[in-house]
């Protein structure tokens, strides 16, 4: 285990801090721009009230909540915590025997001191499981950007879309690939070789005509013997994938499909009437949604309902799972999907 802070004479850790007034649309974006995976909660004091995990948010996603909510409403109000100067190795045990990366260093008077940190991605062993890429589909809403460059080989600041996947994954121990090409398959292969060059091994499956976003799962031999954690070629997101694989896991799952909170707002004012009687008015009102977020977790058990070369979608292979056990992961983490020129554009201005 890699306890990577107990650092008092810096002040990072107080990026990690809310008032309790806060909300939890807040806590998200707080978790999404830190790197602790935590949010510690006080009071008008700056007394240590609570804390707010990964996991605390995804039940609440599951459950609807509302992110206008305050963070009271979803807060951890005993959490574990520890004084100043307790020995690391009796920091490791608890982390191992919690279960948790975090644990905040109070004072008497419940005043935040620090932190403890286990950073899984510097701690972890290899991940044995394969990530899939989806990265087969022509690309057409992208033209004319994708008239000789596959979708997945576009740049995103100076670097295609692709290595960004592969570079993310490997920080988490992910050293096994499997690229699923169709359309300008040899551009992705001469850069990519056999992945030595970012320490990884990729095969390759080539698709002799589009089979969709999961019918190129019925071409991988051998049948594998773990879950394959497969994301589209065109989605860039900071999502652990070790975290989905222990959540897949976890569930006992057959099929996992990482979500995001969607929220679209109507830009005109919408008209209730009862025939020519106008009984409401609701301006510009919103519509939240949980949406598809092109990445997943299935084992072997999912990939047996394929036909082999047959053409699916990875909607229609959950469709064909209801009799399994399938299940959502709720993400709030950073999340980009590169579906038209304008995403490409503005993903290229931050």
């Amino acid at each position: 285990m890699a306890n990577n802070t107990e650092n008092f004479k810096e002040d990072f850790w107080k990026q990690a801090i809310l008032n309790k007034k806060s909300t939890i649309k807040d806590a998200i974006f707080n978790l999404d721009n830190t790197a602790m995976r935590i949010v510690m909660v006080v009071n008008d004091d700056d007394e240590l009230i609570g804390t707010i995990s990964d996991g605390d948010i995804r039940r609440g996603l599951l459950n609807d909540i509302d992110l206008t909510e305050p963070v009271t409403n979803i807060v951890n109000e005993a959490p574990l915590v520890v004084p100043f100067g307790v020995d690391k190795k009796i920091i490791e045990k608890m982390m191992n025997a919690n279960n948790i990366q975090q644990i905040p260093i109070v004072n008497e008077s419940k005043h935040i001191v620090g932190i403890h940190l286990w950073d899984p991605i510097l701690s972890h062993e290899n991940i044995s499981n394969t990530l899939v890429v989806m990265a087969g589909g022509e690309g057409r809403r992208m033209m004319p950007h994708t008239k000789n460059c596959p979708k997945p080989m576009l740049k995103i600041a100076n670097k295609p879309i692709l290595e960004h996947i592969v570079e993310r994954a490997r920080s988490e121990g992910i050293t096994k690939f499997i690229f699923i090409v169709n359309y300008l398959g040899h551009v992705i292969e001469d850069y990519f070789s056999n992945g030595s060059k970012w320490g990884v091994n990729i095969d390759y499956i080539k698709e002799a005509s589009p089979l969709g976003t999961a019918g190129g799962l019925s071409l991988i031999n051998p049948f594998p013997e773990q879950p394959l954690i497969v994301t589209n070629g065109d989605v860039l997101t900071d999502v652990r994938y070790s975290e989905l694989l222990k959540f897949h896991d976890d569930h006992q799952a057959d099929a996992t499909m990482a979500i995001r909170t969607h929220e679209w707002k109507n830009p005109f004012g919408v008209i209730k009437t009862d025939g020519v009687k106008i009984i409401g008015i609701e301006e510009k009102p919103s519509t939240t949604t949980n949406i598809n977020a092109g990445v997943y977790v299935l084992s072997p058990n999912a990939l047996k309902v394929l036909d082999k070369e047959s053409y699916c979608d990875m909607t229609s292979l959950f469709d064909s799972l209801s009799e399994h056990n399938i299940i959502a992961y709720p993400i709030h983490e950073v999340w980009s999907d590169i579906g038209t020129p304008e995403d490409f554009i503005n993903q290229n201005k931050t």
